[in-house]
C-alpha cells in the first residue's frame, strides 16, 4: 500500500481499527475508540508509508478492507536486519477466513524479500493472536507482566515472538539476496 493508498482507505481502516478495538483487541488504544480518532491516527501513518519505515498490507472481502497488517522498519544501521510486525487485524465480519495467516505470511514474505532476517512482535498474553503467532512458526521469548492495558483499560501481560525469515525463502528465491534501500 502507498501512502495515498492509505489516505484514500483511511475511513475502512479506521473503521477497522475501531472494530477491532471494539472486539476486545489489546493493539494500543482503549475502548471505545472514536472512528474519527481512528481515522486520523491511520492517516498519521502516511508520511511513514512514504519514506519506507512503514509497510502496510489489506486483505479485502467483497471489496472492502477487513484485514491489515504492517512492518515497521528501524531507522539505525545496525539494526536494519530487522522489522517488527505490527497492527495485524481482521475485522470480526471477516474473521474464521484464515485471513489473519495470509496477511501474517505476506508480512513474512515482503520483510524477507526486502532482506530482513529477523522479526519481532508483542501480542497480548493468552489472546487468540498468540495462538496463531505460534502455530505461525513464531518463538516465544518471553513475557512483560502488566505491560499495556486492555482496551477496557485492565493492565495485562504481553509476550514477546520472534521469527527468523529470510531461511524460510531462500528456496523460493533461487539464491537471490534481496536488499531493501
Amino acid at each position: 500500500m502507498t501512502a495515498d493508498q492509505l489516505l484514500a482507505a483511511a475511513g475502512e481502516l479506521g473503521e477497522l481499527l475501531a472494530d477491532t478495538v471494539d472486539a476486545g483487541a489489546s493493539i494500543g488504544f482503549l475502548a471505545p475508540l472514536d472512528r474519527a480518532a481512528a481515522v486520523d491516527w491511520w492517516r498519521r501513518r502516511a508520511p511513514s508509508l512514504a519514506d519506507g519505515s512503514l509497510a502496510v498490507w489489506a486483505a479485502y472481502l467483497d471489496g472492502e478492507i477487513v484485514g491489515t497488517v504492517s512492518l515497521v522498519f528501524p531507522d539505525k544501521p545496525n539494526s536494519r536486519h530487522r522489522a517488527e510486525l505490527v497492527k495485524l487485524m481482521v475485522h470480526r465480519a471477516g474473521r474464521g477466513r484464515g485471513l489473519g495467516r495470509a496477511l501474517l505470511a505476506t508480512a513474512e514474505r515482503a520483510a524477507a524479500e526486502a532482506g530482513v532476517t529477523l522479526l519481532s512482535l508483542d501480542t497480548e498474553t493468552d489472546s487468540p493472536a498468540e495462538s496463531l503467532y505460534r502455530s505461525a512458526g513464531w518463538t516465544r521469548a518471553g513475557v512483560i507482566p502488566d505491560y499495556a492495558r486492555t482496551p477496557s483499560g485492565e493492565l495485562h501481560p504481553t509476550t514477546i515472538f520472534y521469527k527468523h525469515v529470510l531461511q524460510h525463502v531462500r528456496a523460493d528465491c533461487a539464491g537471490t539476496s534481496p536488499a531493501r534501500s
